[in-house]
């Protein structure tokens, strides 16, 4: 079933086109991976799906309602989540607290908030933190957090808002090797158990061919190829614009069912 539906989005900077006519799709429990060299516009193409950006032109429909006019925040409140390339955390708080401050906002309680936060929605925050692993530390100090704990905090906070559809920007950046595979299993199993869809974009060609159900690749603004990870690894065209023969011709690790 189609989750999400995305109609010939285009946008341009002055005369600079940074997205033109891009659809897809993402199925619910599917992880689809969006791929391309640095100025494809893998950014401009999730900035207009999150609401960061208003497209010049297209449609984005979430379970075949209309979303294109909706900011950020009314995105989130539909069961759009994200996660982003540069962790976003309230470092001053508490691991729990950053949960708590997600959980006010997908509620609409954070205009009236006068009081502190910890006994706000504190055991469904804490559930949030154990389906990532952290409840061990849900009362630390977050800027005291190793990177890949921050990272699965921040996936932790997308979850608050229980999303229909999880974006994940470059969710392994900065990750040592061992930690993007546990972050990317990690997601693969929530996306699976809480049948949500997930898009997120990746540079690390190991996670994509080791996680993505499907990949699309985008080069200067549009989609020139959309397939399963060993459809992509072979295409002619994917290989000579983006990942050399030496991708293209290697063996492909099976990805877990």
């Amino acid at each position: 079933m189609t989750l999400l539906k995305v109609e010939r989005l285009t946008k341009s900077f002055g005369g600079v086109v940074a997205a033109s006519d891009v659809s897809l799709t993402v199925r619910r429990g599917e992880m689809v991976a969006l791929i391309g060299p640095n100025g494809a516009g893998k950014s401009t193409v999730f900035n207009m799906i999150g609401g960061q950006l208003q497209p010049d032109s297209g449609h984005v429909l979430l379970d075949d309602a209309p979303i294109t006019q909706a900011t950020a925040s009314e995105r989130f409140r539909k069961g759009i989540g994200r996660t982003f390339q540069v962790a976003q955390a309230f470092l001053s708080m508490t691991v729990l607290e950053n949960v708590q401050m997600a959980l006010l906002s997908r509620y609409g309680e954070t205009r009236g908030l006068w009081s502190p936060v910890r006994p706000c929605h504190r055991e469904e925050a804490l559930g949030l933190l154990t389906q990532v692993g952290m409840e061990g530390v849900a009362d630390r100090p977050s800027a005291e957090l190793a990177y890949g704990d921050v990272k699965r905090m921040e996936l932790a906070i997308a979850l608050a808002g229980d999303p229909k559809l999880i974006l994940m920007d470059e969710p392994t950046a900065g990750m040592a090797p061992a930690e993007r595979s546990a972050l990317m299993e990690l997601t693969d199993s929530l996306a699976r158990s809480r049948h949500m869809g997930v898009l997120f974009t990746e540079h690390d060609m190991d996670v994509v061919f080791g996680h993505a159900d499907r990949v699309l690749v985008l080069l200067r603004g549009q989609i020139i190829a959309t397939g399963t990870p060993d459809e992509i690894r072979r295409d002619p065209r994917v290989r000579e614009a983006y990942l050399g023969d030496t991708h293209g011709l290697a063996p492909l690790t099976a990805r877990p069912a």
